[in-house]
């Protein structure tokens, strides 16, 4: 398998770990990056981006990363709060007055970020053509009763996340989601990173595989509320989400529509380049700062934990729309099913991210000072990381001098 790209002496291990993700555990293409410092010290792809055409992954080659969209958008917020023109503890209503309904008047962008807004998913049928109409998203977010009073727990809003934070962004801004991520994060920082991909790079797309599920390995809480328990957060966020559903990730018009919460496409490179400002003090080169301090230290801040994610059904620790290092390895049933790199996400105590549905992965570690970013075509199972991303991170931190994650977190 042909990897390209460039690894500086030091940072071998991660060339390694990535050659092995083809070798040992059916990589098909990827891409991975990490930068110490501001400066990069792996950028690194391979692999075949497309299997029936077999076009090889270049170093352009781009592809969607789900979640991972959700730190771009959740990006946006803060940026708008270090300027002062989002309180994210100002009651939603003072921007979005409609969606103070049915008991969400108290909602806060706080809330909204941690996934403790109440508002999952839909419960009543989104029509097909729903999650590429913005508008419509969010008039029927603004309209539906909350799963919980507001702020008492959480649940991964995993697709209406988009739109809650994304509307905030929208109205605090005066700019759609997708314009204000390109106006003020992704050109600025230099990244190929696209919500709403223009059509001319649709060519450099690369399609993704999804992964298919065994009758032995749906034995999981998740699995099981998706087959038993229609009304669940779990079911609604999964199947209610109009023709997202039916392959929408690898359809122009799932590329095209602004999606804040699963539709971000760029690559590792992307990645690890808009959380490189965050790994560095806010830091952008040629100066100036993303964000300012205050900032950057709340969104590194667990914000929310549970021992059972409304959603998700599996111990889940969220910063300001950041995922922050989750140890489920003897606390999943996935992990048991699959091993114990599923439904974790093993960083260092300070780093802030998210991952993709299938194992993609950003986020900065502000205390190494190191970014990091995982993009790849073939999805694996579970709900956070899995074997391939995780070996990446480990090797990461092993090439700063990082000795153990035992505890749950990297330590030194």
């Amino acid at each position: 398998m042909k990897i390209d790209g460039t690894c500086k002496r030091g940072f071998e291990r991660i060339a390694e770990a990535f050659e092995r993700n083809f070798g040992e555990r059916g990589e098909v293409g990827a891409s991975v990056s990490v930068t110490v410092g501001g400066e990069t010290v792996v950028d690194l792809w391979g692999g075949k981006a497309n299997q029936e055409t077999n076009a090889p992954w270049t170093k352009d080659t781009v592809g969607i990363v789900f979640s991972c969209t959700k730190g771009a958008t959740s990006l946006c917020a803060h940026v708008l709060a270090s300027r002062g023109k989002l309180d994210l503890d100002a009651p939603v209503t003072e921007l979005w007055p409609e969606f103070g309904q049915h008991g969400k008047e108290r909602v806060t962008t706080r809330m909204m970020l941690d996934h403790s807004a109440g508002v999952p998913a839909l419960r009543e049928k989104v029509k097909d053509s729903g999650p590429y109409e913005w508008d419509y998203m969010t008039e029927r977010l603004a309209a539906e009763e909350p799963f919980w009073v507001p702020g008492t727990r959480n649940g991964y809003h995993g697709f209406t996340f988009g739109w809650t934070v994304g509307e905030m962004v929208r109205r605090a801004s005066g700019k759609s989601l997708g314009t204000f991520f390109q106006d003020e994060i992704a050109k600025p920082l230099g990244l190929d990173f696209w919500i709403g991909l223009p059509e001319a790079i649709e060519p450099r797309v690369a399609p993704m595989i999804p992964y298919i599920y065994k009758p032995a390995q749906t034995r999981t809480p998740f699995m099981t509320d998706l087959s038993k328990v229609p009304t669940s957060p779990a079911s609604l966020f999964f199947f209610n989400v109009g023709a997202w559903r039916t392959g929408g990730a690898n359809t122009r018009a799932g590329h095209a529509a602004e999606i804040g919460a699963a539709n971000g496409i760029t690559n590792a490179r992307g990645l690890a380049g808009m959380y490189a400002p965050l790994a560095d003090g806010g830091k952008m080169r040629g100066g100036g700062k993303l964000v300012d301090g205050k900032t950057l230290t709340c969104m590194g801040e667990v914000s929310m934990a549970t021992h059972d994610d409304a959603t998700l059904r599996i111990p889940t620790r969220f910063a300001l729309g950041f995922m922050k290092s989750m140890d489920n390895r003897k606390r999943s049933e996935g992990a048991k099913i699959f091993g114990p790199d599923i439904d974790s996400v093993i960083m260092g105590s300070a780093a802030f991210g998210h991952v993709g549905a299938g194992g993609s992965l950003g986020f900065a570690d502000p205390a190494a000072g190191m970014s990091f970013g995982y993009t790849m075509n073939r999805m694996g199972p579970g709900l956070l990381l899995n074997d391939r991303g995780q070996a990446l991170v480990d090797a990461t931190y092993l090439s700063l001098g990082y000795s153990n994650k035992d505890g749950g977190v990297w330590v030194r």
